[in-house]
C-alpha cells in the first residue's frame, strides 16, 4: 500500500465547525470504501485524549483506534484553552512541528486518507517561530477551508484564501457551515462571493453546504464529491 493522502482541514476562525466538518468528511470517505483516519495538530483545553478526536470517531461511526490511545492522532494535548504556543508554554513544553509530521507519516502508512484538523485559524502560532500557516506551507498539504454564514465570514474567508494563495497552497474547496443560519439572503450572497473568489484566485469553484450534525444522525453524510471532482 502506498502512503495515504493528507488533507488539511482548517478554518477561518475558532469554533467555526472544523471538528464536525472533519468527522463528516471522514464518514463520507469511509462510505466511499476508503480507509481513513483523522488527526488533530494540537488540542488545547482538555486532558488525556483529544475531545475532537473522540467527536471524529463518533461522527465516522468508528471505534476508538490504537493510534488514538497511543496519542499518534494528537501528539500534543494541553489543559489550558488558549493558543497552542501559550498552552504549551504554560505546560512547560514547546510544540515541535517535526513530531506532528512524524505522526502523520506513520498514519499515512496504514490509511488511504489522513484528515489533519488544524487549530483556530491559519495564523495561530504553534510556537514562537511557526504559525499553522508556516507549517502547512512547509509541508505542502492541500487545504479544505471551513467557513460559515455568520457576520464577518466574508472578510475572514477571503483573507484565508489570499493567505493560502500567497504561500502557494492548493485549496480544494470551502465547507460552508450553515448551522444556525439567521438570514438566508446573507448566507446565499456569501456563498456566491466565496465561489467568485475561489475562481478569481485560481482554485476550484467548490462550496459544499454543511448543516448541524443532527442533520446527519441517520448515518448519511454530506455529498463531498465536488472536493474530489466527483460532481
Amino acid at each position: 500500500m502506498s502512503d495515504g493522502i493528507v488533507l488539511a482541514v482548517t478554518g477561518i476562525d475558532t469554533d467555526i465547525g472544523k471538528t464536525i466538518a472533519t468527522g463528516l468528511l471522514g464518514r463520507y470517505l469511509r462510505q466511499q470504501g476508503h480507509t481513513v483516519i483523522t488527526q488533530k495538530v494540537v488540542q488545547t483545553g482538555c486532558l488525556g485524549v483529544s475531545d475532537d478526536i473522540v467527536r471524529h470517531r463518533q461522527l465516522m461511526g468508528m471505534d476508538f483506534q490504537d493510534a488514538d490511545r497511543s496519542g499518534l492522532t494528537c501528539p500534543y494535548i494541553f489543559p489550558e484553552p488558549c493558543s497552542p504556543h501559550l498552552a504549551a508554554a504554560l505546560a512547560g513544553k514547546e510544540i515541535d512541528c517535526a513530531a506532528i509530521t512524524e505522526a502523520t507519516t506513520r498514519l499515512r502508512q496504514g490509511y488511504e486518507y489522513v484528515l489533519l484538523e488544524g487549530v483556530g485559524g491559519l495564523l495561530v502560532p504553534l510556537n514562537m517561530e511557526r504559525t499553522l500557516l508556516d507549517y502547512l506551507e512547509e509541508i505542502g498539504y492541500p487545504l479544505i477551508l471551513v467557513s460559515s454564514s455568520r457576520l464577518g465570514s466574508i472578510n475572514h474567508t477571503l483573507a484565508a484564501l489570499e493567505l493560502a494563495k500567497g504561500r502557494g497552497l492548493k485549496v480544494l474547496g470551502i465547507l460552508y457551515n450553515r448551522f444556525q443560519e439567521e438570514n438566508p439572503t446573507i448566507a446565499g450572497d456569501s456563498a456566491r462571493v466565496f465561489s467568485l473568489y475561489l475562481r478569481k484566485l485560481g482554485f476550484a469553484d467548490c462550496v459544499v453546504d454543511l448543516y448541524g450534525s443532527e442533520t446527519y444522525e441517520n448515518g448519511q453524510a454530506p455529498d463531498f464529491g465536488k472536493l474530489f471532482n466527483k460532481g
